[in-house]
Parts: structure tokens; C-alpha cells; sequence
């Protein structure tokens, strides 16, 4: 079984730290892979996923983002980046969680595998820092167009000035993720998007570091983050060497029920991306590493890195 141990880092907001998780294989690891965790969510949700790759070899790492998981030391942050900004700061705590591992195992090829709001904040990280990672691992992506963000983006800073940037709306929450779930109707949770297994979903409501909902500040910064990744001028900034695997169920909403997912793969191919896979499940919902196939996902997903592995 692998060992696991956790550090605390300095974040890039000041007077903050991040709690994170190493998973080592038995034996010297073949490569690393960075786990970049969605929202209202930690990295622990993964435990299944690092113990899975860490007996193929791989060192299995990742943080626990500002606002979340056992980052949070005052329960009142839960869900908050920072009253400004928070889009840059977790994105250069990814950095840093890349930098400190890069430093330790300097020779590894290095993955990053971003899952919903982690995929878009390594989308992000390819834009701003291109060619520094051996391949990326897009889980749950999506596109909405821009439009849509404009008004999100607008409506989260609207909230944020009349209820106080760390303060949750309802109003903002019913439109996103209860929009997900409606698609799912008659509903047995508000969770039932996730995932078909409902001993997954029941799992995740029970989780107590899964049940806050974000701020109006989260969703402004999410939203300023989207806006980002979806111009075809920053997309251009990557690396097209590097390679992209897409995964994903057709029956995930942040995916757009799959259309999303290829809206989002045309765009890095548009963008001159060279190496671009994308690997839908029919009828997953959006947590593929928690569905009732994930060991199928599991498998497709290291047939893949070990055939991106350098020689």
C-alpha cells in the first residue's frame, strides 16, 4: 500500500498556508502527478485515484485550494479565496505545489489532473506557465459561452457588493449548481449531478468538508477565471507540445452533456494543440473518478500516461 504523508506550504495569500498530500509508490516513482481539486470539494476525495496510480508507479500529490478542505483553519473562510484576487492566488498556490514537488524530483515527467474548477484552473496554469509540465488531465471541463460568464461574472460581483464578498447568495447558487441538479429531476439530493452511484453522492453530502456552498466572491473570481480560458488569444500563449487528455461523462452539465467538452478540445486544437485526446462515458454525470466505472476510467486514464511517459 502506498505511504501517505501531508505538509503545510506558505500561500500566496499572505498569512495563509496550504495543507497538502503526497502519495509515494513503493519503490522510485516514474512520474508524478499533481491532483488540482474542484470546488466544494479537497483532495482527499482522491484517496481511491492516488492509491490506484501509486501501484503503477506513480508519485500522486495535490492541495488543498484557499477555502477548502483542511486548508481552512477558521470555518468562516470555507469557501473563500479573499476578498480580491482569489483566481491568481490559488492559481500561483498550484504553482507552488508544482515548484516545491519539481525541486524534490527534478528528472520526473510531471501531469497536471485538474477535476471541474481544478480543470480550469490548470487550463489557466498551461496559459501562464506553457511548457513546464510533461501533459495535463482535463476531468469535468467545460465551456459556457461568454455571454453567460459576463452575466455570472456580473450577478457573483452584484452579490458581492450588497451581502459582503464572503458572504454566500442563494440566488447565485440556485443558478449554477442547482441548475446541474434540476437536469437531474425528481431529485433524491442536491448532489444527485455528480454521480449515478448514490453511495458516491451520499459520501460527499456526508463529507463535512464537502458541504459548504461558495461565496459570492468564489463564484466572481470562477467566473473572471472562465473568461480567461475561454479567449482564443490566451489559448494561443500554450504550449503546443503538450499533450491533453479530455475525460468526461455525456451526462455531465458543466460538460454541457459532452458538447462542452468538445467546444473546449476544438479550442485547443484551433489554438495549434497537436496531441489532444478526449475519452466521453456514456451516461457518467460529472465526477468520473467517482462513478460506477472508474476503475474503466482509472485503467484508460494510465493507458494513456504510460503512453506519454518520455522514452
Amino acid at each position: 500500500m502506498a505511504d501517505s504523508r501531508s505538509f503545510r506550504y506558505p500561500s500566496a495569500r499572505p498569512g495563509f498556508t496550504i495543507y497538502a498530500r503526497v502519495w509515494l509508490p513503493q519503490g522510485e516513482p516514474r512520474g508524478i502527478i499533481q491532483v488540482v481539486h474542484g470546488m466544494s470539494e479537497h483532495v482527499g476525495r482522491y484517496e481511491e485515484a492516488a492509491r490506484f496510480l501509486t501501484s503503477h508507479g506513480f508519485l500522486v500529490c495535490g492541495a488543498d485550494h484557499l477555502g477548502h478542505g483542511q486548508t481552512v483553519e477558521d470555518q468562516e473562510a470555507r469557501g473563500y479565496f479573499g476578498p480580491q484576487g482569489g483566481w491568481d492566488l490559488v492559481l500561483e498556490d498550484v504553482c507552488a505545489m508544482r515548484d516545491k514537488m519539481k525541486e524534490a524530483y527534478p528528472e520526473l515527467p510531471y501531469f497536471l489532473l485538474g477535476h471541474s474548477m481544478g480543470s480550469f484552473l490548470v487550463r489557466a496554469y498551461l496559459i501562464r506557465w506553457p511548457g513546464t509540465v510533461t501533459g495535463a488531465i482535463l476531468s469535468g471541463t467545460g465551456q459556457e459561452s461568454p455571454l453567460l460568464v459576463a452575466l455570472g461574472k456580473w450577478l457573483a460581483a452584484f452579490e458581492c457588493r450588497r451581502l459582503g464578498p464572503n458572504r454566500v447568495s442563494p440566488l447565485v447558487n440556485d443558478l449554477s449548481l442547482g441548475a446541474y441538479n434540476r437536469k437531474f429531476r425528481p431529485n433524491r439530493t442536491r448532489a444527485d449531478w455528480i454521480s449515478r452511484d448514490p453511495s458516491q453522492v451520499d459520501a460527499y453530502l456526508a463529507d463535512p468538508m464537502c458541504r459548504f456552498q461558495p461565496t459570492c466572491a468564489m463564484f466572481r473570481d470562477l467566473m473572471g477565471g472562465l473568461q480567461e480560458i475561454g479567449r482564443p488569444a490566451n489559448l494561443k500563449k500554450m504550449d503546443p507540445t503538450t499533450p491533453i487528455y479530455f475525460f468526461s461523462g455525456t451526462m455531465d452539465p458543466v460538460g454541457g452533456m459532452s458538447k462542452g467538452v468538445n467546444k473546449v478540445a476544438g479550442l485547443f486544437r484551433q489554438a495549434g494543440c497537436r496531441d489532444v485526446t478526449v475519452h466521453l462515458y456514456v451516461g457518467g454525470r460529472h465526477e468520473m473518478l467517482h462513478e460506477y466505472d472508474r476503475g474503466h476510467v482509472l485503467r484508460d486514464l494510465l493507458a494513456w500516461l504510460n503512453a506519454h511517459l518520455p522514452s
